[in-house]
C-alpha cells in the first residue's frame, strides 16, 4: 500500500508545535516589510528591504537571532511567490496565508487596525499562528511548470475570441447577414475571396479583415505550439488526470497547476468547495435552501465544465448515461449539467490523491523508482472499462449497463467512490462464451466456415470437458480478466 500523503492540516500543526517566532511578510513590487512576533503574539522586531537580488540574504540575517522561527508571507502563489521561493531555497520554513484572511485579522483585532504596511505584517503573522487556513509552501514543481505554461494558452484563446468577434463585425458590413456559426481562418478567407468591395469605404473593410484574418492565423499557430508544449508538460509529469474522457493537455495542466498540492484538500466536498462546484447553503430557521456557487477557482470550474460538455456530447459516455438519468429525475439541463460537474470534480480528485500517492511511494522506493511505475495501479487505471465516466473511442463492447453485485463488492481498495462498473475484458467474455456453449452447438453444421484470426489460432482453448472448464477459469474483477487457479476448491463462490 502506498503511503498516505499527510494533509496540510497536519504539517501546519506540526509547525505550529516546533516553532517560538512567526515572521509575517507583506510583500509589495518596490519594497518587503518583515515583523516577527511570539507565541503570545508581542512584537519581537521589524524590518523593510527593498526589492533586489539580495532581499532574502538580508532577511535571514535579520531573523538569524530567531533559531526556532517559521516566516508567513502573503499570497505566496502571486506577488510573494519569488520571496517565498528564495526563502524555501535558503532552507527557511515558509507558510502562505492569503491576503483574505490577513485582512480580516487586522479588521477584527481590537488594538490597532490601521492600513499599513506593519499592520499587515503582523496580521499576516497573526493569521499564519492562530489559523488552519494556511498551507506550507514548497518548491516549485510540475505544478508550477504547468500553471507557467497554461497561463499563455489561455491569454491567447482570449485574444483569438477577441479578433474573431472584430473579424464578424467587419463581415457583417461586407456579407448580407454575416456569417452566422462559428468562424474559422479558412471560412475567412474563402468569404473575403468572393466578396467584391463598391467604393473606397468597403475597400477600406476589406483590408481591415484581411488584417484581421492574418491576426487570426498567427494567433491559431501559437495556439498550436502552446498545445504542443501544455501536452509534452503534462507528460512529463505523470499525471493519469487524461484518461478521463473529455480532459486533455489544457485541462490537466489547468486543474494541476491550479490545484498545486491536492494534499490540502481534506476531502472531496473541500475540492469541489474550492472549485465552486459544491453549492452553497443560505438556510435560516426551518428553510433549508442551497443555491449555486459563485465562488472558487473559476479556471478549473471552467475545465471542469467544458470537461462535462464534451463527455455529454458522447452518448457512449457515462458522463452523458449520468446526465440523461437527472434529466429523466425532472431536473432542467443546467441542473443536470450541475450535477455532472459534481460527479467529475470527484473524479479529479480521485486522480490527483491517486498521483500523489504513487509520486510518494515511488519518492520512498529510491533512485529506482519512477512516478506511475505501480504496476497494480497501471494495470487498472489503463484498461478501457476502469476509466471513470467512459472511454474516448468507444469499443465494441462498451455498455452503459449497472455492475453485478461481485462486481461492485470490490470497490474498496481497488476503486474509488464514483467510479463506473467494472466488467470483463473482451477476450474474458469470448472464452466464457466459449466455454459455455454445448458439444452440439460446437458440432453444428457451418461452425468451422469462420476461422479465427491468426493471432487467436495461436493459443487455442483445449478441448476439455465444461465441468473441467469451468473449474479451472473463475473471474477475478479487481485485476478485470481471466485468473487460472490450480485448485478447483480455491475458486471464488461467485464464480460460475
Amino acid at each position: 500500500m502506498p503511503a498516505a500523503v499527510p494533509s496540510c492540516l497536519e504539517r501546519g500543526l506540526e509547525v505550529l508545535v516546533t516553532t517560538a517566532v512567526m515572521i509575517g511578510v507583506d510583500p509589495h513590487k518596490g519594497s518587503h516589510t518583515a515583523v516577527a512576533i511570539g507565541t503570545a503574539e508581542e512584537p519581537l522586531g521589524r524590518l523593510r528591504v527593498r526589492a533586489s537580488a539580495g532581499q532574502a540574504q538580508r532577511l535571514v540575517e535579520w531573523a538569524a537571532k530567531w533559531p526556532e522561527r517559521a516566516w508567513a508571507v502573503e499570497s505566496a502563489g502571486g506577488l510573494g511567490h519569488l520571496l517565498a521561493q528564495q526563502l524555501v531555497a535558503a532552507g527557511e520554513l515558509v507558510l502562505d496565508v492569503q491576503p483574505k484572511l490577513a485582512a480580516r485579522v487586522r479588521v477584527l483585532e481590537s488594538g490597532d487596525s490601521n492600513k499599513n504596511d506593519p499592520n499587515d505584517a503582523r496580521s499576516v503573522a497573526v493569521a499564519a499562528l492562530r489559523s488552519k487556513a494556511r498551507r506550507q509552501v514548497s518548491a516549485d514543481d510540475h505544478a508550477a511548470v504547468l500553471r507557467v505554461w497554461s497561463r499563455p494558452h489561455r491569454d491567447l484563446g482570449r485574444a483569438k475570441n477577441q479578433v474573431a468577434c472584430r473579424l464578424h463585425a467587419v463581415l457583417c458590413e461586407l456579407v448580407p447577414g454575416g456569417v452566422p456559426e462559428e468562424i474559422t481562418a479558412a471560412h475567412a478567407a474563402r468569404i473575403l475571396g468572393s466578396v467584391k468591395p463598391y467604393g473606397t469605404a468597403g475597400q477600406a473593410r476589406c483590408d481591415l479583415a484581411a488584417e484581421l484574418l492574418a491576426d487570426m492565423r498567427r494567433l491559431d499557430d501559437q495556439m498550436r505550439e502552446s498545445k504542443k508544449k501544455l501536452a509534452a508538460a503534462v507528460r512529463a509529469s505523470g499525471t493519469s488526470l487524461t484518461e478521463l474522457l473529455g480532459v486533455g493537455p489544457v485541462v490537466a495542466a489547468t486543474v494541476i497547476g491550479d490545484a498545486a498540492d491536492v494534499s490540502r484538500f481534506a476531502s472531496r466536498d473541500h475540492f469541489a468547495a474550492y472549485n465552486g462546484t459544491a453549492p452553497i447553503e443560505v438556510s435560516s430557521g426551518n428553510r433549508k435552501i442551497y443555491r449555486l456557487s459563485l465562488r472558487g477557482n473559476r479556471r478549473i470550474n471552467h475545465a471542469i465544465h467544458m470537461t462535462a460538455i464534451t463527455q455529454i456530447r458522447h452518448s457512449h459516455s457515462q458522463g452523458r448515461a449520468y446526465y440523461d438519468k437527472k434529466l429523466a429525475e425532472g431536473k432542467a439541463h443546467k441542473e443536470a449539467l450541475r450535477s455532472l460537474k459534481r460527479r467529475i470534480s470527484d473524479a479529479i480528485y480521485a486522480r490527483l490523491r491517486t498521483d500523489a500517492r504513487q509520486a510518494a511511494s515511488s519518492a520512498n522506493e529510491g533512485p529506482g523508482g519512477q512516478p506511475g511505475n505501480d504496476s497494480d495501479s497501471s494495470a487498472a487505471g489503463s484498461h478501457p472499462e476502469r476509466r471513470l465516466f467512459g472511454q474516448a473511442t468507444p469499443g465494441p463492447d462498451s455498455t452503459l449497463r449497472p455492475a453485478t453485485p461481485a462486481q461492485a463488492g470490490h470497490a474498496a481498495g481497488t476503486s474509488l467512490e464514483g467510479d463506473p462498473p467494472l466488467s470483463l475484458t473482451t477476450t474474458a467474455k469470448r472464452i466464457r462464451y466459449r466455454l459455455r456453449r454445448t458439444p452440439r452447438q460446437r458440432a453444428r453444421p457451418g461452425a468451422e466456415c469462420h476461422p479465427a484470426p491468426a493471432h487467436r489460432q495461436a493459443s487455442p482453448i483445449p478441448r476439455r470437458s465444461r465441468a473441467a472448464n469451468l473449474a479451472q477459469v473463475t473471474d477475478d474483477p479487481t485485476a478485470g480478466a481471466l485468473i487460472v487457479i490450480s485448485d478447483p476448491a480455491s475458486a471464488p463462490a461467485g464464480s460460475p
